[in-house]
């Protein structure tokens, strides 16, 4: 097959690590794979990506509502298709789902499919709802197929009249499990925490998010000197690159415990800060279902989050983590604290999160399960 994936942004974050894991497969099995990614993405990540397949930057792309510059996208992406000739074409992203989708049906492409990774009409300004609502109703009307990260995503789309029942198909974000269960701490683990090598490890609180206003890191900072009250050597490490660097830089060091909070900044290796951690968060107020939950259950560490849209398929309150109320990010720095005082309930969560099934989160199951959707849509056109 010929598949072209076109995303908003070419970041670190959930949505473009599934898109990859999906693209590299696909060359792996013998397709002919071409990614499409907007004018805002890391250079560093899209010259690794060039090594394995094409990429195809687009400057008109961009991620904030635009007509002008979404227009002149939809024309490029047109024309791109209509050169390429894809049997496919992969959507991501909100801004990437709605103008790909367009562009793929001007150029008469056959096989259209959006992944629903983040719904936009949730959580926002009824303003907002109704434009994001009025474009996706749009764009569902030249798509065969979604590809929805959980059955909430699925349900949500269907009640809002996105698309029929049986064009939707779950399927999980996959990753690498063994990599997250079989992990050992990072070697540089006292440069990270800031302390003298061969000193006793403090708790550690790992936050691994991109650095978005939607993840609310800086709520979780401005509340975090509470940890500290309560245990004094507790360390806070975020791990993530993003657009809201500034603000949680400017949030840290106006913290009270700013001395005991860690930013990392992008890296490569999260499993092993995950078995550095006593206790994993996460705060997002909008998400589709968060493979990196599913990442710190792997590593076999209670996890702390927001309520989101199906995370109740795989994260059980007081089973193998915490689930805080939405809009209650002090909820989740108590949680967190208590969590850290409590040695035995941590310990009944961590077993908890060893025994999660996690299966359907495997990178090879994600990969058939997305070729057979597209497989099903270029069936159905014969």
């Amino acid at each position: 097959m010929k598949i072209v994936h076109v995303l908003t942004r070419l970041l670190r974050g959930g949505s473009e690590e599934n898109t990859l894991a999906c693209c590299n497969a696909q060359v792996r099995r013998g397709h002919e794979v071409l990614l499409v990614h907007g004018n805002e993405y890391d250079a560093a990540l899209q010259a690794a990506v060039a090594k394995t397949l094409q990429v195809v930057p687009l400057e008109m792309l961009v991620h904030p509502l635009s007509p002008s510059h979404d227009i002149a996208a939809m024309g490029q992406l047109s024309r791109l298709f209509a050169e390429w000739h894809p049997d496919i074409v992969h959507t991501h992203q909100s801004k990437a789902g709605i103008v790909g989708r367009l562009a793929a049906k001007r150029a008469h492409v056959p096989g259209i499919v959006h992944g629903v990774h983040i719904l936009p009409f949730m959580h926002v300004g009824n303003a907002q709802k109704l434009t994001f609502l009025a474009a996706e109703r749009v764009a569902a009307k030249c798509t065969r197929a979604f590809i929805d990260v959980s059955q909430s995503m699925r349900d949500i789309c269907i009640a809002h009249h996105i698309g029929s029942p049986d064009q939707h198909h779950v399927v999980h974000s996959g990753f690498d499990l063994l990599r997250f269960s079989q992990a050992h701490r990072p070697d540089e683990a006292a440069r990270l925490l800031g302390i003298m090598p061969g000193a006793s490890k403090p708790p550690v609180v790992l936050m691994l998010a991109a650095l978005e206003q939607r993840k609310r890191h800086v709520e979780f900072i401005d509340a975090f000197a509470q940890v500290i009250e309560r245990v004094p050597d507790a360390r806070l490490i975020l791990a993530g690159e993003g657009p809201a660097r500034p603000d949680v830089e400017a949030a840290i060091q106006r913290s009270p415990a700013a001395s005991s909070i860690h930013l990392l900044g992008f890296h490569s290796e999260p499993e092993r800060l995950i078995n550095l951690a006593d206790v994993c968060v996460l705060t997002s107020m909008r998400e589709g279902l968060p493979r990196v939950v599913m990442q710190y259950l792997a590593g076999g560490r209670p996890c702390v989050v927001s309520q989101l849209p199906g995370l109740d398929e795989v994260v059980k309150h007081g089973v193998n983590g915490i689930v805080t109320p939405a809009a209650d990010v002090r909820a989740a720095v108590t949680a967190v604290a208590d969590l850290l005082e409590n040695n035995p309930y941590r310990a009944r969560l961590s077993e908890g999160a060893r025994r999660t099934d996690l299966s359907s989160w495997g990178l090879d199951t994600m990969c058939d399960r997305v070729e057979t959707v597209y497989q099903s849509v270029l069936g159905t056109l014969h």
